[in-house]
């Protein structure tokens, strides 16, 4: 029961997701971070099998390798692009040359994962690419993922508008956080919000509504 959502504003981007662990029937962790954050000003929100997001890491490596040997960093397309080829060669397990493969090898097996792709480039300003399991790859004003996309796109297809201020963003996840958890049968209590701009990507807020103990005493 997975939402993994954004959008773009006036001057950012912003990715929203669920933070629950689960495993079939179990929820492991209500706290789990599934937006990374790339590099200075790129995020990635991901959604999928546990062990599939792992590939987000490999995206993160490969990108600061980038950077490191050539001095500047990959814009949000190339990154877009990059991603989207090594899924493609992960699908069909075949390794031809990839025009921005850098260092580490992507396992010969499908990765199930959806990613939604945030970042601000100088003199470009912000974007957001949807990237799926099968390598497709769009760039978009607003996308989402999981279970709860059946909600958060038809709230942003009637609430999003173009150049929306980070107060009216931020309001417009509110109300998709609130349309999942009413009428989704099994909803994932918290989200984490996260936001890029011309200063950078960081996290913005939370939406708690059940945290994680600390601990748990002996009866």
């Amino acid at each position: 029961m997975e939402c993994v959502f954004g959008m773009v504003g006036d001057g950012f981007a912003l990715v929203a997701a669920d933070t629950s662990a689960v495993h079939s029937i179990l929820v492991h962790k209500s706290n789990e971070d599934k937006v990374m954050i790339l590099d200075s000003h790129k995020l990635l929100g991901a959604s999928g099998e546990a062990g599939d997001r792992s590939f987000t890491e490999y995206i993160q490596k490969n990108v600061h390798v980038y950077e490191f040997r050539n001095g500047i960093p990959l814009t949000t397309a190339a990154t877009a692009n990059f991603t989207r080829c090594e899924l493609a060669l992960a699908l069909r397990k075949v390794r031809p040359s990839c025009p921005v493969h850098i260092v580490f090898l992507v396992s010969q097996n499908p990765y199930f994962v959806n990613i939604l792709l945030a970042g601000y480039d100088k003199n470009i300003g912000p974007s957001l690419y949807y990237i799926d399991y099968i390598a497709t790859l769009h760039k978009v004003d607003k996308g989402a993922f999981g279970y709860g996309s059946y909600f958060t796109l038809s709230m942003m297809d009637r609430h999003y508008k173009s150049g929306m201020s980070l107060e009216e963003a931020i309001d417009l996840v509110d109300k998709c956080i609130i349309e999942i958890r009413s009428r989704l049968v099994v909803a994932p209590p918290n989200f984490v919000i996260k936001i890029v701009d011309k200063d950078g990507a960081r996290e913005y807020a939370w939406r708690e509504s059940i945290k994680d103990a600390a601990g748990v005493s002996a009866a």
